[in-house]
């Protein structure tokens, strides 16, 4: 490919040259008034002197022709999986790919927007940035259009939001239908926090859109459920658009994610957007202790130290100094100034404590066996009761012969071993949450380095272990941590009373504090210390599932994905930590993972995505920027537009056809300047032009 031009290169500056021809213009339009002879000869003479001076030279150029760029934006978001939209996307990107390949001078740039595009941390279709970037990669001048392929759902550009003009068209195909119908539940409002045992109240409305109307069916009725994982709370029926409000009280602390979700409805795009995530955390306010201490002894400060340095409870600490049957003559107005309020603290507000410790407790006239039935009714029905025994455990006034004795998990043999040991971790308590890694800080252990070296305990109540958990052994492996479930409550029983050792750092001290704030936090049904838990998370792209379990055997677990896909996961247990797998979460939406006993949820991206809010195909977002840019707006249902090459200043769209650019830009590989008057030509015609010139003056 050549190009040819005509440049001047002049022997000297320009502006001298322009002063010189003035200067003799002016001498030859002087000579003209004054009617000189030979005047139009010295005029030809001074344009010769000129043209010889500026040196005008043909410049060829060896041009290499470069390929017009064509941007294909391929919206793959989650969006597109509704319906046929994905099909429909790769059928159109087949038959475009099959076209271009017969245009010549002709490349294609490929760009595919996934959820959130190139923006981290950021959820929905990002075209218009992804577009703008592809657009600005193209050297100017080889830009030739663009075709984006989508829903039209567009989550970077708003309806009055202008695009800068890209220099050149910009094509829509719309990957769905004209008519779709589209359900949505819409949560209006919701608490991020409540607290334990307090109603909250989640408002929300359902929404029933067709493409081109707000909302249909306003007097039709819906159902709506709210689910907690598997169990339903409450269910109502609820007309279109109108707001109503779910009110229930929150049972446990902890984030808890719970689903309200919307039967669908006949002829509906989809039913992933009829459900909503609505994530709340709860907080207990103020917990509320009960400590009673049956006998002041050494370690009777180390539980009231214990709770009262959390500033989160509420502890009421009652000390037994002088039982009824002790007759030493005290003065009355010695004794106590208040009566112990047995019936307020046993029957009217038992149910008021999140957690009853007993402290050394043993049998005598204070509580009533009644009242004993009362705690053991308060365990049952979802009650913490957490009992730390002496040697009254193994005598004639143990709690064992009470009321107390359905709901405690050792019974006592009688015997009374007071002799040093050190407390151990069991096989299952390497496992249990409550004493899972206190081991790992201990101390070298110098008689063992096999066991931690903690410091040594002396005394210790032997009992048989009937249900529950050995967690901890203490003198020749005897029990003396026992923890049990006891229908919906908890029952902790400590068979020393010499954990108080551990706090004064006798003998190098112990874990007292870590294992008694996790042995009363389990006892509240803490979610981070169930022994038979299930956790997922999705972080970086990747969905880390944990399995904690009391049991050694492999679990199969199955994984929802949000578009429906099931996976099953076999994830296996050392016995010393929780099994962990982690699978790659490349869809936007909720994933359900379940055992077939426990069930958990993960949110990848937000709780409830953006690209979900509505599913309609539209023309609303891009057709601005397609009619400015001279592109047009095409259904991919009705034709896949035929491609053609316009030139820049034609029509760039049509009925059924969309124009791309024919710039033909190119490159310059080689220049050759010749001159466009040899030197001896300009010579031989000023000397003929001067001779000219003096014959006809002589004349």
């Amino acid at each position: 490919m050549m190009g040819e031009s005509i440049s001047l290169t002049p022997l000297f500056d320009i502006r001298l040259l322009a002063v010189f021809g003035f200067a003799g213009l002016a001498f030859v339009i002087v000579g003209m008034l004054k009617g000189a002879r030979g005047i139009w000869v010295r005029l030809i003479v001074l344009m010769l002197l000129l043209l010889g001076a500026a040196n005008p030279r043909i410049v060829q150029e060896q041009r290499e022709a470069q390929d017009d760029i064509a941007i294909v934006i391929v919206d793959r978001t989650s969006s597109q999986n509704v319906g046929e939209r994905m099909d429909r996307t790769e059928a159109a990107l087949k038959v475009l790919r099959e076209r271009f390949e017969k245009s010549e001078n002709m490349e294609i740039r490929e760009v595919n927007v996934r959820d959130g595009g190139d923006d981290e941390g950021k959820a929905g279709t990002h075209i218009i940035g992804a577009l703008q970037r592809a657009v600005g990669s193209v050297p100017k001048g080889r830009f030739a259009g663009a075709l984006i392929i989508t829903d039209g759902q567009v989550h970077d550009l708003t309806a009055d939001k202008a695009v800068d003009d890209l220099g050149g068209p910009v094509h829509v195909m719309l990957s769905g239908e004209h008519d779709e119908r589209d359900r949505r539940l819409v949560v209006d409002k919701a608490p991020s926090y409540g607290i334990v045992g307090k109603d909250i109240s989640i408002t929300y409305h359902v929404e029933d859109k067709k493409s081109g109307d707000v909302t249909t069916a306003p007097d039709e009725l819906v159902r709506v459920t709210l689910r907690d994982g598997g169990r339903e709370i409450a269910r109502a029926q609820v007309p279109v658009g109108k707001m109503d409000k779910f009110k229930f009280p929150l049972e446990h602390a902890g984030p808890s994610i719970l689903e309200i979700a919307a039967e669908p409805v006949d002829g509906e795009l989809s039913d992933i957007n009829n459900r909503t995530l609505v994530s709340i955390n709860g907080v207990r306010d103020r917990l509320r202790v009960l400590l009673v201490s049956g006998q002041p002894h050494a370690g009777e400060r180390t539980w009231r130290n214990l709770l009262k340095s959390d500033p989160s409870v509420d502890l009421v600490h009652f000390t037994i100094l002088r039982p009824p049957e002790k007759d030493d003559f005290t003065p009355l107005n010695e004794l106590a100034l208040i009566a112990f309020p047995v019936r307020e603290l046993f029957e009217v507000k038992l149910r008021d404590f999140d957690l009853v410790v007993f402290d050394r407790y043993l049998l005598r006239d204070i509580l009533p066996p009644s009242y004993l039935h009362n705690i053991s009714d308060y365990v049952s029905d979802g009650g913490a009761f957490l009992l730390s025994v002496g040697p009254e455990f193994s005598g004639q006034q143990s709690l064992y012969g009470s009321a107390l004795q359905k709901v405690l998990p050792a019974a006592p043999s009688g015997q009374l071993f007071e002799q040093a040991y050190r407390p151990q971790i069991s096989d299952l308590g390497k496992r249990h949450p409550v004493t899972a890694g206190l081991a790992s800080r201990a101390p070298i252990n110098r008689d063992d380095p096999g066991k931690p070296g903690w410091g040594r305990w002396f005394r210790q109540v032997d009992a048989q272990a009937l249900s529950g958990s050995v967690v901890m052994t203490g003198s020749e492996d005897r029990a003396l941590l026992v923890l049990d479930r006891v229908e919906k409550g908890r029952v902790a029983l400590m068979l020393s009373d010499h954990i108080w050792l551990w706090a004064r750092g006798y003998d190098g001290g112990g874990p007292q504090a870590e294992l008694l704030r996790r042995l009363a936090h389990w006892l509240m049904k803490e979610p981070d210390l169930e022994e038979e838990s299930l956790r997922a998370e999705v972080h970086g792209g990747k969905l880390k599932i944990q399995r904690r379990s009391l049991s050694e055997e492999a679990v199969s677990i199955t994984v929802t994905t949000p578009s429906g896909t099931i996976e099953n996961l076999t994830l296996r247990q050392d016995g010393k930590t929780p099994g962990r797998v982690t699978v790659t979460a490349d869809e936007i939406g909720l994933y359900i993972i379940s055992d077939g006993k426990l069930t958990a949820r993960a949110a990848s991206g937000a709780l409830n995505p953006i690209e979900f809010a509505d599913l309609r195909t539209t023309g609303e977002y891009l057709s601005g920027v397609a009619v400015n840019s001279g592109g047009g707006m095409f259904w991919i249902t009705d034709e896949i537009p035929d491609v053609r090459r316009v030139r820049p200043e034609r029509d760039a769209s049509g009925k059924g056809w969309a124009g791309l650019l024919e710039n033909k830009s190119y490159i310059v590989t080689g220049v050759t300047q010749t001159p466009l008057l040899p030197g001896i030509a300009i010579m031989l015609l000023l000397l003929g032009g001067l001779m000219a010139a003096w014959w006809r003056e002589g004349r």
